[in-house]
This record gives C-alpha cells, sequence and structure tokens, in this order.
C-alpha cells in the first residue's frame, strides 16, 4: 500500500500495474468484453486484438473504452502475427501478467455434421485455431510473465457431456481443458495459473454458429439452479478475481460459471 493510500483510507485497485492481454473480443456480446471490462475495472492495462479490418470497426471503440495502450490485429492463421503481438507487448511493457484466450473456429460444415463425419481438415483446423494457438500463446507468455501470472481459456460443457449440436466442439474443447491441466502443471513452478472458464451458453457471435442455440438457451434457464442465464459481466467479475493475488494458490481448474447447470443431469 502506498503513502498516499495509507493517509486518504484508499484501497488500491487489485490489479492496478497489472498488464494483459484479451484476445476474441468481436463486439459489446463477446464474453471476452466483459472480461476486458472487469480487467480494467480493477486496475490492469490491456492489449487488445481485434480478428481482421472488418472487425475493427466494432472492436475499437470497445479497446477506447477500456484505454488500451495497445490495440493490434490478430488473425491465427496468419503466419507470424501472433509471435509479433508478443513482441510488441514485451517492448511497450517488458512483462506480461495475465492472457485472455477467448477464440474458437470449425468449418460451419464439418461443426453441423456428425462427429464420426467430420473431416480431417476441419477437425486440423478446429484444434490448432481452439487448442494449441491457446498452448502457443502460453509458450510465448512464459517468458514475459517473470513474476508468475494465469492464463485463462474458454470452454464449455460439452467438452464433458454429450449436447446436442454442440457435435465437433465437444472433443475440441475436451482436448483444450486437458491440455489446461498440462500447462498448470508445467508452468506453475514459475507462479503461472492456468484456467479454462467454462460458463454456461451466452448469445455471443461464437455461439450462433451452433444449431438450434435458441433451444440450449432454454433448457439451461430451465434447469440450472440459480434459475438463470450467467451474463459476460458474470463471466468478467469471476475471471478478473482469478487473475488477482487472492487467486494466486488456484490453478488448472476448469471453472464452471454457469448458475450450476453443469451439476444438473
Amino acid at each position: 500500500m502506498t503513502t498516499e493510500s495509507m493517509v486518504t483510507g484508499a484501497i488500491p485497485l487489485p490489479l492496478a500495474g497489472r498488464r494483459g492481454l484479451v484476445t476474441g473480443i468481436a463486439n459489446d456480446q463477446s464474453i471476452a468484453w466483459g472480461c476486458a471490462k472487469a480487467f480494467r475495472r480493477l486496475g490492469a492495462d490491456l492489449a487488445v486484438t481485434y480478428l481482421n479490418d472488418k472487425a475493427r470497426q466494432y472492436v475499437q471503440p470497445l479497446a477506447d473504452k477500456v484505454e488500451a495502450a495497445l490495440f493490434e490485429p490478430l488473425d491465427l492463421r496468419t503466419e507470424g502475427q501472433l509471435e509479433a503481438l508478443f513482441e510488441k507487448m514485451e517492448k511497450k511493457w517488458g512483462r506480461l501478467d495475465f492472457v485472455l484466450h477467448s477464440i474458437a473456429f470449425a468449418p460451419k460444415d464439418d461443426l453441423h455434421g456428425r462427429v464420426v463425419d467430420c473431416s480431417k481438415a476441419g477437425f486440423l483446423v478446429a484444434m490448432e485455431l481452439s487448442c494449441w494457438s491457446f498452448i502457443r500463446m502460453a509458450k510465448l507468455a512464459e517468458p514475459l510473465m517473470k513474476n508468475g501470472g494465469a492464463l485463462f481459456t474458454m470452454t464449455y460443457y460439452g467438452s464433458q457431456m454429450v449436447v446436442a449440436h454442440y457435435n465437433m466442439m465437444g472433443p475440441v474443447k475436451a482436448a483444450l481443458e486437458a491440455s489446461t491441466r498440462y500447462l498448470a502443471s508445467e508452468l506453475g513452478p514459475k507462479g503461472i495459473r492456468v484456467h479454462a472458464i467454462s460458463p454456461g451458453p451466452l448469445k455471443t457471435r461464437a455461439a450462433s454458429g451452433i444449431a438450434h442455440f435458441d433451444e440450449m438457451l432454454d433448457q439451461a434457464q430451465e434447469k440450472a439452479p440459480a434459475r438463470s442465464l450467467v451474463s459476460i459481466d458474470d463471466v468478467g467479475v469471476a475471471v478478473a478475481y482469478l487473475a488477482t493475488d487472492a487467486a494466486r494458490l488456484i490453478t488448472g481448474e476448469t471453472m464452471y460459471i454457469d448458475g450450476g447447470y453443469h451439476i444438473i443431469d
């Protein structure tokens, strides 16, 4: 606590002075946007990415709202762009305290079909962009997390149980959750915590690609013990807490933020 805060009685913000990367904001309904707002409210400085020039017009005003120190393009299919992003953060800040990976993709034909019918190419691209990219981010973040840190990725209940219409993303998210546990084990000695965040169904741009998604929303609200759907702000507050020192001994978890829906048969 600083001398000024002791005199004024002000409580320092839990993430003041921390620097973090937020990927995956598409618009103001994105889970990543809920997290970015919460990180910033707790005092963090942020680097925010956007997919391409088309997406920039939607993400730029949001990046401005959280006073993003860096606003950079990130298309994981563009060779070298991810590495260039981390180089810019190293040059700007010299270190990194947390990373939010909120990126997933599967070709529509493969996503809407049976798992047994998915193409090799479709499965591999889904694994690369939805799972391996998180591993790659962890690799790039490791040397910048000189004082420890936290890595977050987004998953879903369909990784553990068969959820109608979730299809190929179920196995992909299962691989992502397993990767989270191994990363937590490997990076834990350096004080780096790793979590998979599993919200309940949310109306996001990514979710719009899942067939019959409105039915999933209705079922979740009806069956969840809380009888409520979560919001992007609910998710954001929980993730921001996990980035603070108060959660320094919590790692390797799949954190369900779904009103308890995952405990109901």
